[in-house]
């Protein structure tokens, strides 16, 4: 991990110094146009975004806003835009989707609002997916990792079961331990908490907050206010267009 002089909000008493640091995110006059039934619609508008490592971060926006799309690049999901994008260091706006693949899968974990667990597979089995499909490690050492990610999570009595056997909350734990098996730069949440009771979006939030706290970069999307507060800063997407502010 590079030497990270973060900042926080006055909630969070420590102090740091960001201007120096290289971004781990940097996004550069970014532009998105869509083809709407023939319609050109411009759903970025030559944004700049900089996250730097360490950070916890919340992207808002009403639906139409422009925070999928922006999500979708993020996660190096669409590589079909105009602008510049650096992911720890790596220019990707000029890779292809086969060059983008192994990227994406080392440097980028994903948590999705309905989880996206194989039924037919036992969490310790979903969770070594990402490790597996890099190909750089055995079998056994891709379910050990696992296996350390989701006793981290609180999962250790759970291992062997199918995702239909856990609790709403467990399957997003499962799916968190999952996004971190590859030990990502980049942790991207996509709605995390759209699926859960207020109780659970607390507890995952939790997971969140101790994750910023243990040195993860944290990127969650959202549309709800109350969840954003859990982050340290908000970048707000409207029309296209960000306007960066912090959660004090």
């Amino acid at each position: 991990m590079r030497s990270m002089r973060g900042y926080a909000t006055m909630a969070d008493p420590r102090r740091f110094d960001l201007v120096n640091e290289e971004p781990l995110i940097q996004i550069e006059g970014v532009s998105k146009v869509y083809d709407g039934a023939g319609v050109p619609v411009q759903a970025l508008r030559g944004i700049d975004i900089e996250i730097h490592e360490g950070e916890f971060v919340a992207i808002m926006g009403p639906s139409g806003s422009g925070k999928s799309t922006l999500l979708h690049i993020l996660g190096l999901l669409d590589a079909d835009y105009e602008g510049r994008y650096l992911l720890n260091g790596c220019q990707t706006s000029n890779l292809d989707a086969d060059e983008l693949a192994p990227v994406r899968n080392r440097e980028v974990g994903f948590v999705f609002q309905m989880f996206q667990l194989l039924p037919s597979l036992s969490i310790l089995e979903n969770a070594a997916l990402p490790a597996l499909y890099s190909r750089d490690r055995s079998e056994e050492e891709c379910l050990n990792a696992a296996r350390q990610k989701l006793e981290q999570m609180g999962l250790a009595e759970r291992l062997h079961h199918r995702p239909s056997q856990l609790s709403i909350g467990q399957r997003q734990r499962a799916a968190i331990a999952r996004a971190l098996v590859n030990e990502p730069s980049l942790l991207l949440a996509d709605e995390p908490t759209g699926a859960l009771d207020s109780k659970t979006v607390q507890e995952i939030l939790g997971i969140f907050s101790d994750l910023y706290e243990q040195g993860k970069t944290v990127v969650l999307v959202t549309h709800d206010h109350e969840v954003a507060k859990a982050a340290r800063r908000v970048i707000h997407v409207r029309d296209g267009q960000t306007s960066d502010g912090r959660v004090w």
